[in-house]
C-alpha cells in the first residue's frame, strides 16, 4: 500500500458555540491522507485534526512531515505480511528527528497519525478502538462504552455567570453528570462564584473539575488551592506553569483532593520529569495527556505503559481532546475516561451525531475509522475542504 496524496489546511476554531463570541484567533490543521488501497469503489482516505489549542501546524506538516510519508515505499509502511500498520508509518514521518526540542513538532506528528489510525481502521473495517488494541496487544477485548465529562466553561465576556449556568444545565439535560470550568481569569472571588454557579446547577462540587490554564504563580497557588480544598472539587487541573515541577509538587503535598496535570507535555521525556518531580500521588490524582498532542499513538502508550510500570493505574488517565479519536484512545487502553466538548471547538469537538451521553457515559460508534462520517457538521466542513 501505498500513500499518493497528503492535503493540509488550516481552519479557525472557536472556544463558543455562540458565533457572536470572540473565537479568541485559535485555529487547527485538518488533514486528508489518500492511499493507492481502494474500498467499495473508492480509495481509502483517513482524516485528522490537530486537537485543540495548540494552532495549525500547516508548515511543519507540509513542509517536513508529509514528503517523508510521500516517498515511503510501501513495505515501509506495511507488516510483512502486507497489512498497512500505523506505528510503522508513525516511524517513518520520524525519520532523522533529533530527540529533545519538542516545541509542537509533535502536534503535527498528532495530526497526521490521527489520519493514519483512521485509514487502518477502515482497512480492518472496523472502529478504531478495536484496530488499536489489537496492534498494541491490549490483554483483553476493549468495550466500546466509556465514561465522559463535558468539557467548556469558558468565561463568558458578558453574563458570565448566567451563561455559565446555562451551559451546566445544558450539560446536566444532555446526559453529562460531571463537567470542567475554567478558573484563573479572574480574583479568588471570581473562582469561587464560577465554581458555586456550576456545582449549583450539576448537583455537587463532586461533580466539577476546574482548570487555571497553567496561568497561577506561587501566591496564587497555594491561596486559591486553600480556598478550594474544602470544597471538594472532582479535580484541580493545569495549575501552574506546566515544567514548574517543584511548585507543582508544592501544591501537590499540601492539597488533599486530586490534581490534574499532563495536558500540556508532549513527549515521554517529559512525561517521566512529571512523574519523577511533580508530585503526583497515583491512585488519586490525574493524568491529562493528549494523544494527538504528544506524538500521536505510539508515544502515547509509551507514555501509559510508563505509569503502569510506576503502579498508576490506568483508570487515572483522562486525556485532554474532547473529541472522537481521544475517546476511541480512551476505549483501546482501558483509560478512566475521556473529554468530551459538547460546544467548544466546533464542528472538532464533541460525539457523533448518533451518540448520546447516559449517566455520564458514552457508546463508541461501529462505523469504521473513527467515525467522523458520522458527525455531520464536521463531515461536511471535511468535504468542502477537501473536495
Amino acid at each position: 500500500m501505498r500513500i499518493l496524496d497528503i492535503t493540509e489546511k488550516t481552519v479557525a476554531i472557536s472556544r463558543y458555540a455562540d458565533p457572536a463570541l470572540p473565537p479568541g484567533g485559535l485555529t487547527t490543521s485538518v488533514v486528508a491522507i489518500t492511499t493507492d488501497a481502494r474500498r467499495d469503489g473508492r480509495p481509502v482516505t483517513g482524516y485528522g485534526f490537530a486537537s485543540f489549542g495548540r494552532f495549525g501546524q500547516g508548515g511543519l506538516i507540509r513542509e517536513r512531515f508529509a514528503p517523508r510519508l510521500l516517498a515511503a515505499p510501501g513495505a515501509d509502511l506495511c507488516d510483512p505480511d502486507g497489512s498497512f500498520d500505523p506505528r510503522r508509518a508513525w516511524s517513518v514521518i520520524m525519520t532523522g528527528e533529533k530527540p529533545g526540542g519538542h516545541g509542537e513538532r509533535c502536534v503535527a506528528v498528532g495530526t497526521l497519525d490521527m489520519a493514519l489510525w483512521d485509514i487502518a481502521a477502515k482497512l480492518s473495517g472496523e472502529p478504531l478502538y478495536r484496530t488499536m488494541a489489537r496492534r498494541f496487544g491490549e490483554p483483553s477485548p476493549p468495550s466500546g462504552r466509556i465514561e465522559v465529562y463535558a468539557g467548556g466553561g469558558y468565561p463568558y465576556p458578558a453574563d458570565d455567570h448566567a451563561r455559565l449556568r446555562d451551559e451546566m444545565q445544558r450539560f446536566r439535560d444532555a446526559g453529562y453528570t460531571r463537567a470542567k470550568i475554567k478558573i484563573a481569569a479572574g480574583d479568588l472571588s471570581t473562582d469561587l462564584k464560577r465554581i458555586d454557579v456550576a456545582a449549583s446547577a450539576l448537583g455537587g462540587a463532586d461533580r466539577i473539575a476546574v482548570d487555571a490554564m497553567n496561568r497561577y504563580d506561587r501566591t496564587a497557588c497555594l491561596r486559591v488551592g486553600e480556598a478550594i480544598e474544602p470544597l471538594g472539587l472532582w479535580w484541580f487541573e493545569d495549575i501552574c506553569d506546566p515544567l514548574d515541577l517543584d511548585l507543582q509538587a508544592e501544591v501537590a503535598a499540601g492539597y488533599g483532593p486530586p490534581i490534574a496535570a499532563g495536558e500540556a507535555l508532549f513527549s515521554l521525556a517529559e512525561a517521566k520529569l512529571l512523574a519523577r518531580h511533580g508530585g503526583l500521588r497515583p491512585g488519586r490524582d490525574i493524568l491529562l495527556f493528549d494523544p494527538v498532542h504528544t506524538y500521536g499513538v505510539p508515544e502515547f502508550h509509551r507514555i501509559v505503559s510508563y505509569f503502569d510500570a510506576a503502579g498508576w493505574p490506568r483508570r487515572c488517565f483522562w486525556p485532554h481532546g474532547g473529541h472522537l479519536f481521544a475517546l476511541h484512545v480512551v476505549a483501546a487502553f482501558g483509560l478512566g475516561g475521556g473529554e468530551v466538548n459538547p460546544g467548544s471547538f466546533q464542528p472538532f469537538g464533541g460525539l457523533a451525531d448518533a451518540m448520546a451521553p447516559e449517566n455520564g457515559a458514552v457508546s463508541l460508534p461501529e462505523a469504521p475509522g473513527i467515525g467522523i462520517e458520522g458527525k455531520a457538521e464536521l463531515w461536511n466542513l471535511i468535504r468542502r475542504t477537501f473536495d
